[in-house]
């Protein structure tokens, strides 16, 4: 029974002139994925993917990290079942994005020999669909305003403001004018780590009137002792949350009171699970979510998601994406539809991108 394993790399966009641009990243005009895809008998046996120009977040240059996933693979043994090539490469001791991409091929395969949609693999029930909010990244006002309509006719009523890239009233005026556009939704505020204490302090004050739920991330990730002086809205910590120690800390001292944690930041889904398990024993809620990023991981989170029954979910990722091997996800009424199926319900995948490396064993 041969099988064959391949790593590509791909390139994804969107549709509608959506730019991802956030305070910490920039303007990115597409996502730049590997993907792990193992094929048994001619038939999709597992699938994994890991966002690579993620550098902004974690340090890590994507050439680099494509070179390393090449050597990473040829290490593993293959032949092997899952376990054991998990096993292989936690002895190999990759870096997060590239734990992610074998652990969630391995992930999958587990689920479709046990013939499982992976939330029950981990030990909850699959959803057929599953809300997330939206985000609104960096833009001129007109554009800001269209987008956010659109997403609000499509059902999606919890937005949240890319604020940090600009000044303080520019970020107060373009609250003000997402709340005057949708006064029932649900407002939230995503600073990427931009900002000082006395930056977060002033506009947590002025946004007070326009009932805003949340701000995350609005310190720099290190930056703990000023978390204490921020209050008047809930502070949830994004990219702090990148380390064992970091959960840990979290876990002692209960800072804040979410913790919004990605697959890619910590390495993988179990890893994931165990953290999202060692804050919630400590009283610190979850918010489960991902990267812009491709279809495999959007799915990977989400089942997540729902095996941890989070109730905060951001799954946005593939909305709006062109070009997905994997086909597209569908969208709407503020909710993801998530396929049936073992695994993470992806039937098939179409060859693309570059093929970096491939063995038939």
């Amino acid at each position: 029974m041969p099988r064959r394993i391949t790593l590509s790399r791909i390139t994804l966009r969107y549709a509608d002139k959506l730019v991802l641009h956030t305070a910490s990243s920039g303007t990115v005009p597409g996502l730049d994925e590997l993907r792990l895809v193992i094929h048994q008998d001619g038939a999709l046996a597992g699938i994994g993917a890991s966002r690579i120009n993620i550098r902004y977040l974690n340090g890590l240059d994507p050439e680099m990290l494509a070179r390393d996933a090449v050597a990473l693979c040829r290490s593993l043994r293959w032949q092997c079942e899952p376990e054991a090539v998990l096993a292989d490469c936690d002895a190999a001791n990759p870096p997060g994005p590239l734990r992610m991409l074998v652990e969630m091929a391995v992930r999958d395969a587990e689920a479709r020999i046990r013939d499982v949609p992976l939330a029950v693999l981990l030990g909850g029930a699959l959803e057929l669909t599953t809300h997330t909010n939206q985000t609104l990244f960096w833009t001129d006002d007109a554009a800001m305003l269209a987008r956010a309509g659109a997403y609000l006719a499509r059902g999606f009523s919890d937005l949240k403001l890319r604020v940090g890239a600009g000044t303080i009233d520019d970020d107060l005026r373009r609250l003000a004018l997402l709340r005057g556009l949708a006064p029932e939704a649900t407002l939230s505020a995503d600073a990427n780590g931009r900002w000082t204490v006395e930056e977060a302090e002033t506009f947590i004050a002025g946004a007070a009137p326009l009932g805003l739920v949340s701000l995350e991330q609005p310190l720099a990730p290190g930056e703990r002792a000023g978390l204490a002086r921020l209050t008047g809205t809930t502070i949830i910590l994004d990219e702090e949350m990148a380390s064992d120690e970091a959960v840990a800390w979290l876990a002692a001292t209960r800072a804040a009171p979410v913790a919004h944690l990605k697959l890619t930041k910590l390495g993988g889904i179990d890893r994931v699970m165990a953290a999202a398990r060692q804050l919630a024993d400590a009283g610190v809620g979850i918010m489960v979510g991902q990267m812009n990023e491709g279809v495999p991981s959007t799915l990977a989170a989400a089942h997540v998601a729902m095996a941890l029954g989070a109730s905060l979910r951001e799954l946005y990722g593939a909305d709006l994406m062109v070009g997905d091997p994997c086909g597209a996800l569908h969208y709407d009424q503020g909710r993801l539809h998530v396929p049936p199926g073992a695994g993470l319900g992806i039937a098939e995948v179409a060859e693309a991108g570059e093929i970096l490396w491939e063995q038939t064993v």
